[in-house]
């Protein structure tokens, strides 16, 4: 399920007023009053190596925040778990579910294998982070990704997410095994490691075709490259 409004120029702004909802949790706008919970995680030491992030003060949160809301390369979900009690001082910002983790997507790197001069929703790097200790380990990062790279792909046009992990991170490598996805590369340099799903995409034509349609030209068959990853996932 999903509810949002008409797509605007910023990315961030396209999720302003938008609630992923799954069986398990639930992706919301990344707000100013889940900034104090996000700034707690991040000075946990095992998810700054996972991350490669550096910690940073409350006001330095506060304006990463703003940051993600403004920038139209980025688009950023905070997830809710569903089966723990929602905090109350977030109103309906944080109703439906204990902050448990973000979900977030980068465009418009260099190394995302879009062409020359795509759309620049084509290819996104994609990351999940499940911060919460007691909302590991039950399918919510898992759920998270779908969700995020479903609502890429229905209101983007997003064909390719890439992913990087940390080639230690266990936990977020059989995850994407578990989803099908096989390994493409090492990175040393960084210590991390990339996994790729590619699946073919029916062009009208092929759609056509394969209903036995008269009249239906044949067209090679497009391949979109879904990749995909996590830092603290489970």
């Amino acid at each position: 399920l999903f509810d949002s409004h008409a797509r605007s120029p910023t990315v961030m702004r396209l999720n302003q007023n938008t609630r992923l909802v799954g069986e398990r949790c639930i992706l919301v706008p990344y707000e100013a009053c889940m900034v104090p919970t996000y700034n707690g995680w991040m000075q946990d030491e095992e998810l700054l190596e996972l991350t490669g992030s550096e910690p940073l003060s409350l006001e330095e949160e506060y304006e990463m925040q703003v940051s993600w809301r403004d920038d139209e390369n980025k688009l950023t979900f905070i997830i809710l778990d569903l089966a723990r009690p929602a905090d109350p001082s977030l109103g309906h910002a944080g109703s439906g579910g204990a902050m448990a983790g973000d979900v977030n997507v980068f465009f418009g790197g260099n190394d995302l294998g879009a062409d020359e001069g795509a759309d620049p929703y084509e290819a996104g790097e994609i990351e999940v982070m499940v911060a919460e200790r007691e909302s590991r380990r039950r399918g919510i990062a898992k759920e998270g990704l779908r969700l995020l790279m479903d609502y890429c792909e229905r209101e983007l046009s997003t064909i390719g997410f890439v992913a990087k992990i940390k080639e230690h991170n266990a936990p977020s490598v059989a995850l994407f095994e578990k989803l099908g996805f096989r390994f493409v590369r090492d990175v040393p340099i960084f210590g991390e490691v990339v996994y790729e799903r590619r699946r073919a995409v029916q062009t009208p034509q092929e759609e056509c075709q394969s209903t036995k349609s008269e009249g239906c030209p044949v067209d090679a068959k497009i391949e979109a490259a879904v990749v995909a990853g996590s830092f603290a996932a489970s």
